[in-house]
């Protein structure tokens, strides 16, 4: 039942790490600008993220462009897009693996091996899910912490952490532990010895068996 309980909770907290994972590729907030200069009098706020680019009105009004061409990206923005796309298409394949391998459901009850091995295996997917998830947000904020601190960029156009970054990076950290979780839910295999036979005692020998 303990392991049972574990497997259930690794694949809650890897499926919301996964969910997470979806909704910080599709936020805009990846980098954002609290101020966006003396030249800009209407924009409070500007916003940055993998597919468009979005900034905040004074009158609340928030207005979005998406990038014109894929080719006209930075290398940098195009792998981290790579990346966080690949977590989320590992994050499905290994939520139906795990699945398949959850005590709970009723797929290969007649083999119980292969079962936990589908369960092992779906959280071993959504490590490497969280992974990719992981390196891309911390490489993306470590590429706006180089540019915050580089004196050579101008004050109005300097930008911090957004709210998606945060996101994925507790994101990846769920999907990371729950996939944790879900290898190690199997019970070890006790090993099992056969049963020790008695020796026969001998009969006590008799003169009678002599000639």
């Amino acid at each position: 039942m303990a392991s049972g309980g574990l497997q259930l909770l690794g694949f809650v907290l890897a499926f919301v790490g996964w969910i997470g994972i979806i909704i910080s590729t599709a936020m805009p907030q990846w980098k954002m600008a609290s101020y966006a200069g003396d030249n800009i009098v209407t924009a409070q706020a500007l916003y940055e993220g993998l597919w468009m680019s979005c900034a905040m009105q004074s009158t609340g009004q928030i207005q979005c462009k998406v990038y014109d061409s894929l080719l006209k990206l930075e290398s940098s923005l195009q792998a981290t897009r790579a990346l966080m796309v690949a977590a989320i298409l590992l994050g499905l394949v290994g939520l139906f693996v795990a699945v398949t391998g959850m005590k709970c459901m009723k797929c290969m009850e007649d083999d119980q091996v292969k079962k936990m091995r589908m369960a092992v295996f779906g959280g071993v997917i959504f490590i490497i899910a969280g992974l990719a998830a992981l390196v891309a947000t911390s490489w993306y904020g470590n590429r706006v912490a180089r540019a915050f601190y580089d004196p050579f960029t101008p004050v109005n156009t300097r930008f911090e952490f957004g709210s998606a970054l945060f996101i994925g990076w507790a994101a990846a950290s769920l999907a990371i532990l729950g996939g944790s979780f879900l290898c190690c839910s199997c019970p070890r295999r006790e090993t099992s010895y056969p049963p020790t036979r008695g020796y026969p005692k001998n009969a006590p020998s008799t003169g009678k068996d002599y000639v």
